[in-house]
């Protein structure tokens, strides 16, 4: 029986890196591919990113419901996941850029969902997902920025 122990925690250590998180670095290179559709802008106003318009700003998309950045007009499947409580984290990204049609119907249940992000990331998503994650602001600076507005 403790053998079986030992072997299973052995197991569950070598298994442990398959489920590690994306890699910031490498995420910040993948983007290249991505900014030809989106740029991430800061909301103070500086260029993070400098690339298209055709999606919507992605800085501090992570937290964010599907579907609400301001100024985007999107598809009917992804603003359904969004007002369902739907909220971008890094896997659901990684999910959504390796098969965006294929996660809003899994998210939403409809097997009708489209997307109007037709590239898929074959591989680097989670990479991807932790950069974008790594440029959110700063929980402190957001609970400042609404203590301000109450004001």
């Amino acid at each position: 029986m403790k053998n079986l122990l030992i072997a299973t925690a052995a197991l569950a250590a070598f298994a442990a890196p398959v489920f590690a998180e994306g890699d910031v670095a490498k995420g910040e290179k993948a983007f290249k591919k991505c900014k030809s559709c989106h740029m991430i802008k800061a909301d103070d106003g500086t260029m993070i990113v400098k690339g298209g318009k055709t999606g919507p700003n992605l800085y501090g998309i992570v937290g964010k419901p599907l579907g609400s950045v301001e100024g985007y007009k999107y598809g009917k499947s992804i603003v359904a996941a969004g007002e369902a409580g739907i909220v971008w984290d890094e896997a659901g990204l990684a999910a959504y850029v390796a098969d965006p049609k294929g996660y809003l119907k899994e998210v939403t249940g409809d097997s009708k969902a489209k997307s109007k992000m037709t590239f898929k990331l074959k591989k680097g998503g989670e990479d991807v997902a932790a950069y974008l994650a790594s440029l959110a602001p700063a929980p402190a600076e957001e609970e400042a920025e609404a203590a301000a507005s109450d004001s």
